[in-house]
């Protein structure tokens, strides 16, 4: 799959924001978002599922992409646009065979080793992090940085590169410079549930200066 990728990559997160998947949704896709990745970390697929359904549902009615985080069972069951997949998550191997062809997947990676593994796999964009310090995750790998983004980009190649942890509108330019093709944001665009749609345009007017 050729895939185009946004410079913006926003994530939901409904301890983060307070919000339903499915309200997070329509405030990023009121902001211009085109694509949006699902995250839960905290509920079953059961609890989840009626929400994630809604959210993609919504993502279908507007031409928006729709990535679900970990969980293959409920990109499958949602019909979503693909998945992302950790390190610890299903082998991308399986992941593709029961996605098909037609289906997106992205790999977390968090050195220059496990991004040439990476590279390996039947993936349709990789993402490196965290770049800068981040709260959004309770065990956190070790921050990379600008300079093994730039290793990174060269490296990928003609794969999309996705950087990801603590990327805030004024360091979005340096992110970009550094050779990623989208940058991934998470708590900088949740965190005032009130203003996600604005955040969205301020993130997406400062990648369009870069």
């Amino acid at each position: 799959m050729d895939l185009h990728l946004p410079k913006i990559y926003p994530i939901t997160d409904a301890e983060i924001s307070g919000l339903s998947h499915t309200e997070q949704v329509r405030r990023l896709i009121a902001g211009g978002a085109t694509l949006i990745q699902l995250r839960e970390k905290q509920k079953a697929a059961g609890d989840w599922f009626p929400d994630a359904l809604a959210a993609a549902e919504l993502c279908r009615e507007n031409g928006v992409i729709c990535i679900v985080n970990d969980r293959v069972d409920i990109a499958l069951a949602i019909d979503a646009d693909g998945v992302h997949l950790g390190q610890d998550d299903l082998p991308v191997e399986m992941a593709r065979r029961m996605l098909g062809p037609g289906k997106i997947i992205g790999l977390s990676t968090h050195s220059i080793e496990q991004l040439e593994a990476a590279l390996r796999e039947p993936i349709d964009y990789v993402a490196i992090g965290p770049i800068f310090p981040t709260s959004t995750k309770s065990d956190p790998d070790p921050v990379v940085g600008l300079k093994m983004l730039s290793e990174a980009a060269q490296t990928s190649g003609n794969v999309p590169l996705v950087a990801i942890g603590g990327i805030k509108p004024e360091s979005l330019s340096s992110v970009i410079s550094a050779g990623a093709a989208s940058a991934a944001i998470i708590g900088a665009l949740l965190s005032d549930p009130a203003k996600i749609a604005e955040r969205f345009r301020e993130y997406d007017l400062s990648v369009s200066k870069c």
